[in-house]
């Protein structure tokens, strides 16, 4: 039920912002919500995680599998847990300014207390999650190669502005 689409223009290279989304291992690391990531299985096209996300007294763990189609997109496909279905991709487009980003999430809880909750906060905390990501990359590569990032979506503050 709550959908959310997101394109953002990022300074970093495709190849950068593929790893870092890629990276589930290190998500509880820096995104809000996520308290426990599990690697089960990777190779070099796919991968099984265990998350376990947590907000107010609210803590839930679904294990999807990722499909990870380097460097173009990565694709989330939910296999158990709390959801009715998950569908989440990635899509990452080269430009002379650094990389498009196109971000998709689809879900639904089985719960209706646990999508009641999550429905009010739903597109803020999507968008402090994408903006995690963007200050992730800030760590890990530092300062972006040129200061033009602009945000295109309906929905979003720009990249590399103070929000972010």
């Amino acid at each position: 039920m709550p959908t959310h689409a997101e394109r953002r223009l990022i300074a970093y290279s495709v190849e950068q912002l593929f790893d870092l989304v890629a990276d589930v291992g290190k998500y509880p690391h820096f995104l809000p919500w996520c308290v426990n990531a599990r690697v089960r299985t990777r190779t070099a096209s796919e991968l099984v995680a265990d998350l376990t996300i947590g907000f107010g007294p609210f803590r839930e763990t679904f294990t999807s599998r990722v499909d990870l189609e380097r460097p173009s997109r990565i694709r989330v496909r939910y296999e158990k847990g709390p959801f009715r279905y998950l569908n989440n991709v990635w899509t990452f487009t080269p430009d002379e300014r650094g990389c498009q980003v196109d971000f998709f999430v689809d879900f639904e809880f089985r719960s209706r207390l646990l999508q009641a909750a999550i429905g009010v906060v739903f597109n803020e905390a999507v968008r402090l999650m994408v903006s995690a990501f963007i200050r992730r990359a800030r760590e890990v590569y530092g300062p972006p190669v040129t200061r033009t990032t602009l945000a295109q979506p309906a929905h979003a503050q720009p990249a590399g502005t103070g929000s972010a």
